[in-house]
C-alpha cells in the first residue's frame, strides 16, 4: 500500500485554487479516478478536508500540476499570495477562478525572470539597464515617451510605414528587446484550457535593472497589442511593476492613467492628433467613423484613438464609454466567429512556430547562447521557457517566426 504523506490538507486546497484549477480538472492531474461510491473530484474533496489521505505519488503529480516545490506542501500553512507587484486594473467582479490563474501566471513569469536574472549576473559584461526607472511621472506623459521612442529608435514615420497593426506591434517589439526587454505573448497557463481573458489583464511590466519582463496577453486583440506594449514599457521606465487592465476610460489609478497617456503620446504623435480635429464635439457616430480612419492610418486601434479623444477633451466620457463597449463587444465577436470558423482539423501553426512567437527573439538568443557557454542547464533553460526539458534543442533550432 503507498505510503500517506504526512501534510496539512489545507495546502492542498490552497495550492490548487492559486493555480486556477477546479476539482474536477486537478483530480484529473492527480490521477484520482471515479468509482461508484464516489468521483474523481468528491475524492480530491475529501483528501483537501483531511478525510482521506494523500500518497507521495499523488503529491509529486499536485507538484507538477500546481506549478509549486514539492517541498512547500510541507509547510504548517499556506503562504501568502503572491506578490502581483501593484495591481493597476479596474476590473470588478472577476471571477476567483481568473485571479488564481492571473497569480499562477504572474508567478511562474516571476520564477522564469529571477532564474534569467542569475544567468545574466555571471556575463562579466552584463550592465544595468540605464532606462530602467530613469524618470518620474512628475516629468510629464510626452516627456517619458519621447524618451522611450529615443532609447528603441522608432520614429513616427516608421510607425506610418507599418504594413499593418501586426507589423508595427512586430516593429515595436523588436526594438525594445534589442534594447534589452524581454516581451512574452503569455495569455494561459500551458494550455487553451487555461486561457486568460483579456477582460482579466491586458499586461504585466516585472521592472528590473538586469532583465526586465513585459508580459502582453496574447487573447487580446493584434490592434491592441501595440498600445499594451507601450504601456507596459511605461512601467518600466518609472520602475512601477505591476499588472495592468483593459482601457474603458480614465483610469481612478494615477499610475495606470500615467502610462495610458504615455502610450497614447507614442502612437498618436502631434501629426496624428491634427487628423482628430474635427472631433471636438462629435457625436457617437462622427467619433466612431473617425476613430476608425486614425486608427487604421496609424496602426493601431480604434481604443487608443478614442482615449486620446477623451484626453483632449474633444469628446465626453459617455461618447468614450459608448464607443469602448462597442469595440468590445465587436472584439467579441469576432472572437465567436474565428472559434466557429476554426474547424477540429484546423490545428494552425505547430506547437514550436507558435512558443517561440510567444517567448521573443531576445529570450531564446539569451538562452541559446547560455547553453552554447555551459552556464545554463538543459533544466533550468526547460524552465526560463516554459517547456519540457526535451523541448529545449528543437525549439532552440530555428529562430521564431511569426504565428
Amino acid at each position: 500500500m503507498a505510503q500517506a504523506a504526512q501534510i496539512n490538507p489545507d495546502i492542498l486546497a490552497w495550492a490548487r485554487e492559486t493555480a486556477g484549477l477546479s476539482l474536477e480538472e486537478a483530480a484529473g492531474k492527480l490521477g484520482l479516478t471515479s468509482t461508484a461510491k464516489a468521483t474523481a473530484a468528491e475524492k480530491l474533496a475529501q483528501v483537501e478536508r483531511g478525510e482521506r489521505p494523500v500518497t507521495l505519488a499523488q503529491l509529486e503529480k499536485a507538484a507538477a500540476a500546481y506549478r509549486r516545490p514539492l517541498v512547500i506542501f510541507y509547510l504548517s500553512s499556506p503562504p501568502t499570495r503572491a506578490e502581483r507587484g501593484e495591481d493597476y486594473r479596474t476590473v470588478t467582479g472577476s471571477r476567483p477562478r481568473d485571479d488564481a490563474m492571473l497569480d499562477a501566471l504572474i508567478r511562474d513569469v516571476r520564477t522564469r525572470q529571477q532564474l534569467l536574472r542569475e544567468v545574466l549576473l555571471d556575463d562579466e559584461d552584463i550592465q544595468p539597464l540605464s532606462f530602467v526607472a530613469s524618470c518620474q511621472m512628475t516629468d510629464g506623459a510626452q516627456y517619458v515617451a519621447n524618451k522611450i521612442r529615443d532609447t528603441l529608435g522608432v520614429n513616427p514615420t516608421e510607425q506610418r510605414r507599418a504594413r499593418d497593426a501586426s507589423a508595427l506591434f512586430t516593429l515595436l517589439r523588436k526594438a525594445a528587446e534589442r534594447v534589452g526587454i524581454y516581451v512574452l505573448l503569455l495569455g494561459d497557463l500551458g494550455s487553451h484550457h487555461s486561457d486568460i481573458g483579456e477582460d482579466v489583464f491586458r499586461g504585466v511590466a516585472l521592472a528590473d535593472e538586469i532583465a526586465p519582463f513585459v508580459v502582453i496577453n496574447d487573447n487580446d486583440a493584434t490592434t491592441a497589442r501595440s498600445f499594451s506594449l507601450l504601456h507596459e514599457l511605461a512601467h518600466i521606465w518609472i520602475g512601477a511593476s505591476g499588472v495592468s487592465g483593459p482601457v474603458k476610460g480614465f483610469s481612478r489609478n494615477a499610475v495606470e492613467r500615467f502610462c495610458n497617456e504615455v502610450a497614447g503620446a507614442f502612437l498618436l504623435p502631434a501629426e496624428a492628433i491634427n487628423l482628430l480635429s474635427e472631433a471636438q464635439g462629435a457625436d457617437f457616430e462622427l467619433a466612431l467613423s473617425l476613430t476608425d480612419d486614425v486608427a487604421r492610418r496609424w496602426n493601431v486601434s480604434q481604443g487608443v484613438v478614442a482615449y486620446r479623444l477623451l484626453l483632449n477633451g474633444w469628446i465626453d466620457e459617455a461618447i468614450a464609454a459608448r464607443l469602448f463597449e462597442a469595440f468590445a463587444a465587436r472584439w467579441r465577436i469576432q472572437k465567436a466567429r474565428e472559434r466557429q470558423l476554426r474547424g477540429p482539423d484546423d490545428s494552425g501553426p505547430s506547437y514550436y512556430v507558435v512558443r517561440r512567437a510567444r517567448l521573443g527573439e531576445r529570450l531564446l538568443d539569451t538562452v541559446r547562447r547560455a547553453l552554447q557557454g555551459d552556464v545554463l542547464t538543459h533544466t533550468k533553460a526547460a524552465r526560463i521557457l516554459g517547456v519540457s526539458a526535451t523541448s529545449v534543442e528543437k525549439l532552440l533550432k530555428e529562430r521564431p517566426r511569426a504565428a
